[in-house]
């Protein structure tokens, strides 16, 4: 079959066999002409003749194309997508998300609606809730289960609004001709390591070389929220390895914030009763999603203070 797509839907996955072929149907049946688009699944699993074996599973769909990239890690799997793809946008979908029929229209109308400085599209992503969601759970912290709906219409991005690797697409050419994603951030592997901001700093390197970065509601996903993400365990180490994000993607961002960080700390032990104001008060669970909220800012403080060693910090 000869085509000429406009995009690449990608899809980079690691030892989800389970999950993968939810992302890929959602992709196959998008509302695009099938000769309009591509799929591309970057298999980054740990076992190449698994892969292998698990790629004939989707021999017969035209425009699909399935690799293994052996290196590990997200941003390794991103940018063997970005050099293969060969299409002018490139759409990036987790393996445990779920598109809307109209996901690849609407990131092309958007595109093409603001014009050739638009550089980024991110969409909507709304849970699919694998467990009850808990009482303490807050609000402001649903951004770290990469949920995602800033509301209106397409739009120019506000510099507050972020996106996520669950959803988002580029210009090719913005990927490769910005350093691509970057190696020494985000997931590889299993996953242990919570490492995140690859996105974040692609994104930056974009916006300051010119480039517009879009809001586009109707490119919709729905993204499965692990049960074993709704503890709190996972959301203090999910907020401990935000912290460790944030200092390497930019260290001197935290240069002159010792002591701010510092008070946080303090100020949230100080609030709890006597025998939680030690190293107890950070990892008591608690129902109350305020208080929660606030232990997690505190988590941040004490893992961004240590990075800089609390350095010029006055003990009083």
């Amino acid at each position: 079959m000869a085509f000429e797509p406009l995009i690449t839907a990608v899809i980079c996955t690691h030892n989800r066999y389970d999950l993968l072929p939810t992302a890929i149907k959602s992709a196959t049946a998008q509302n695009l002409p099938i000769a309009q688009y591509r799929i591309l699944v970057v298999d980054n699993s740990s076992d190449r003749e698994r892969a292998a074996a698990f790629a004939t599973r989707f021999a017969d769909i035209a425009n699909l194309t399935y690799v293994y990239e052996a290196t590990p890690g997200l941003s390794n799997a991103r940018n063997r997508a970005a050099r293969e793809c060969g299409t002018e946008f490139i759409a990036f979908l987790d393996d445990d998300a779920v598109a809307a029929p109209g996901w690849l229209t609407a990131i092309l109308e958007a595109f093409e609606q603001f014009g050739p400085s638009a550089m980024v599209v991110g969409g909507r992503v709304l849970p699919i809730w694998g467990a009850v969601r808990p009482p303490w759970l807050h609000d402001k912290m649903l951004g770290s289960l990469s949920v995602i709906d800033w509301g209106g219409a397409a739009r120019i991005a506000a510099e507050s609004e972020w996106f996520c690797g669950a959803n988002i697409s580029f210009r090719t050419k913005a990927i490769l001709d910005n350093g691509l994603f970057a190696t020494n951030l985000g997931r590889s592997g299993s996953g242990a390591a919570l490492l995140s901001n690859e996105e974040i700093q692609l994104m930056e390197s974009i916006r300051a070389a010119g480039g517009l970065l879009l809001y586009a509601p109707d490119a919709l996903v729905d993204h499965l929220v692990d049960p074993k993400r709704l503890t709190h365990a996972w959301f203090r180490k999910r907020m401990a390895w935000q912290a460790t994000s944030d200092f390497l993607m930019n260290p001197g961002q935290f240069a002159d914030t010792a002591t701010t960080q510092w008070l946080g700390i303090r100020n949230y032990l100080a609030a709890r009763p006597p025998h939680e104001r030690t190293i107890r008060g950070i990892l008591i669970d608690t129902t109350d999603p305020d208080l929660f909220y606030w232990q997690l800012g505190a988590i941040y403080s004490l893992t961004a203070g240590l990075l800089m060693g609390f350095e010029g910090v006055e003990l009083d």
